[in-house]
């Protein structure tokens, strides 16, 4: 057969373009899985605690701590989804050392009401993962007036890690990672308006919220230093997770037949976008590694944002007055 009579088959020609465009497709989704981590680590001494982990990236992120011998308690929301992830994993993994334990980001209360429960069944603290997170969520309000995802994604991480301390530096060298993302670097926060009082966008909300967690942890390694507890943020990626949920542009019945098929080349899958949760939780080289910030399992730079002290200084004084945690014994 011709190249021209080739061409001339319809049938075969569009095979032929669909194989290539799946062909493609699937390289270049490969080539988005970002970093790995791979270094052999054994786990079985240590208590990690991973926020919103039920599902995707936190999911991911205790599958593989399961499977490295750890400890790991999954402090989620919604217990149902969580006790049926813990099943899997530890049908999974044969590591029964995997608990689920309510932590409702979302409510001060819940969050004092986890620590308080952790503290008296364990002793040590050597790892916490704050994982849990929202997206673009419409104009709502935690338990306590807090904007949804400043609460969520910020306020009530700051609370949840400040009552840890006292554990974490027992149980020293320890780590604490937050999850943060690219969208930090289009974040501001607005001193004038931080609970988005006076106006709300959803987007701003969500980039104010991932520049507060990279403020919070460097401001968080300025005050642990020299206590052997290590903080430091990171970007996962973009990752196809419920996170997407609250946004209609991805949740609509077209954008399912049209815009998914486009975007899955240039997402991660929820296992990939776990390695550098996983990186800066147990890569050995990282022990006294603080106050940075990781994408791919590489350090990255940070916004220029997120290198004002003086904010940073300003989002602690605010946060501890608006959580009210008990006072902490830390460096200045």
């Amino acid at each position: 057969m011709t190249l021209f009579s080739f061409l001339k088959s319809r049938p075969i020609f569009w095979l032929s373009v669909t194989g290539t465009t799946v062909g493609a497709a699937c390289a270049i989704k490969d080539l988005m899985q970002g970093g790995q981590f791979t270094k052999e680590t054994d786990e079985t001494e240590k208590v990690i605690i991973v926020t919103g982990s039920n599902s995707g990236i936190g999911k991911e992120t205790v599958r593989e701590l399961a499977k490295r011998g750890a400890t790991v308690y999954m402090a989620c929301r919604d217990m149902k989804k969580c006790e049926e992830a813990r099943e899997e994993i530890v049908l999974e993994t044969k590591n029964k050392y995997v608990y689920c334990r309510e932590c409702d980001l979302a409510s001060l209360d819940s969050i004092r009401n986890f620590v308080a429960a952790f503290k008296r069944e364990q002793k040590t603290l050597n790892v916490l993962i704050n994982n849990a997170g929202v997206m673009r969520c419409p104009r709502s309000h935690t338990k306590d007036g807090f904007e949804m995802q400043l609460g969520v994604n910020h306020m009530g991480h700051f609370l949840l890690t400040t009552l840890l301390l006292d554990l974490l530096k027992i149980s020293a060298p320890s780590r604490i990672v937050n999850v943060s993302s690219l969208a930090h670097t289009r974040g501001e926060i607005n001193t004038g308006d931080l609970n988005s009082d006076k106006s709300y966008d959803e987007g701003r909300a969500y980039s104010q919220s991932k520049l507060a967690n990279v403020l919070f942890t460097r401001e968080l390694a300025k005050r642990l230093a020299g206590s052997g507890v290590t903080a430091n943020a990171l970007h996962p990626g973009v990752v196809d997770t419920e996170l997407f949920r609250h946004m209609s542009f991805f949740s609509n019945f077209f954008a399912g037949l049209f815009v998914k098929p486009l975007f899955w080349p240039f997402v991660k899958t929820a296992r990939n976008g776990a390695q550098t949760s996983l990186y800066a939780a147990l890569d050995p080289d990282l022990e006294q590694v603080s106050g940075e910030y990781f994408s791919d399992c590489q350090p990255k730079d940070v916004a220029p944002a997120a290198t004002d002290t003086q904010t940073g200084k300003w989002l602690w004084a605010v946060s501890e007055k608006w959580t009210n945690p008990p006072a902490i014994d830390v460096k200045k």
